[in-house]
């Protein structure tokens, strides 16, 4: 089928850019009416001060063969997201899947600083953004998630839950902040499996997102230049790729079979079957164990 998910209705919760932009536009492709929120709009930008607008993410929905919706959203005020909310409410009359996918801390963690030394309002702030955002948002949208059978939650996260288990992640309040979010999809996993709906943690790997792609100066046409100075960049992957494995997730009818379950876009492509852009299948986290943290050469070689 060309749109499995044709009269679905979505709401990606940080769509901006990264990984949200990429589920967002690949839910469209499939055939979403996907709502996309975020703070960086066309007549404003957030203190990230980048380009990239939930605008241009519902151009690139509607591009792909959905609809996109930008509603400009602080997912940090309960008042914003009830409107938010109602109004699909209102337009629709449905919610068939919730990303949670906002973020917005890269400015706020300090690499490898301890906790007595990391900036305590700026720790305090991130999680406030990466994890009080997310149960603002399902608060208020679950219920209408729940007005129809098969509805499905996905946690967005960075590692999955048995990488993050043995692996101390960049300081202590980043590593909080993505343990949290993993532990979220479990809970709800239990509270809404019952109820006929599926909540998921999700993590892409190595991600080239904008903000990725500029720190190391280079574009996704010529993203394999950086490898001169991060070899192990080899194992990287589009947003897109995510963005295909929540698509994949939705249109499964046996969807409940990973709920309460951390996933990983690398592992769904194997289950699934699709690709990332370029047509591989990248399994990052395993490629970190097996090769990066392991000390060996980068060597992508049966990886990707």
């Amino acid at each position: 089928m060309s749109a499995p998910l044709k009269g679905k209705v979505a709401l990606v919760a940080g769509a901006t850019r990264g990984a949200g932009r990429g589920m967002a536009v690949e839910l469209g492709a499939a055939g979403t009416t996907v709502y996309v929120t975020g703070r960086s709009t066309r007549a404003r930008r957030s203190e990230y001060d980048r380009p990239e607008t939930i605008e241009d993410t519902a151009d690139l929905v509607t591009a792909a063969g959905g609809q996109g919706i930008a509603v400009p959203t602080d997912h940090l005020d309960p008042a914003q997201v009830r409107a938010l909310v109602d109004r699909i409410a209102d337009e629709q009359g449905r919610l068939d899947v919730l990303v949670n996918d906002i973020w917005g801390g890269e400015k706020l963690f300090e690499w490898d600083t301890p906790l007595w030394e990391h900036d305590l309002d700026n720790g305090l702030h991130l999680l406030r953004l990466a994890v009080e955002t997310h149960a603002i948002t399902s608060h208020h949208a679950l219920p209408l998630l729940l007005r129809h059978p098969g509805g499905l939650v996905v946690e967005v996260t960075d590692g999955t839950a048995d990488y993050n288990r043995e692996t101390y992640r960049n300081s202590f309040f980043y590593d909080l902040a993505k343990a949290s979010v993993l532990r979220m999809a479990f809970s709800l996993g239990h509270e809404l499996g019952p109820r006929g709906a599926t909540a998921v943690a999700l993590t892409p790997g190595w991600l080239r997102s904008e903000i990725m792609l500029d720190a190391f100066g280079v574009r996704e046409e010529n993203w394999r230049d950086a490898l001169e100075k991060v070899p192990h960049f080899a194992i990287s992957e589009t947003p897109r790729y995510v963005g295909r494995a929540v698509a994949a997730l939705a249109a499964d009818p046996e969807r409940a079979r990973w709920n309460g379950q951390s996933l990983s876009s690398g592992g769904l492509a194997q289950t699934y079957g699709f690709t990332d852009l370029d047509g591989s299948r990248p399994d990052a986290w395993r490629y970190l164990v097996e090769v990066q943290d392991a000390g060996k050469p980068a060597d992508t070689t049966g990886y990707r």
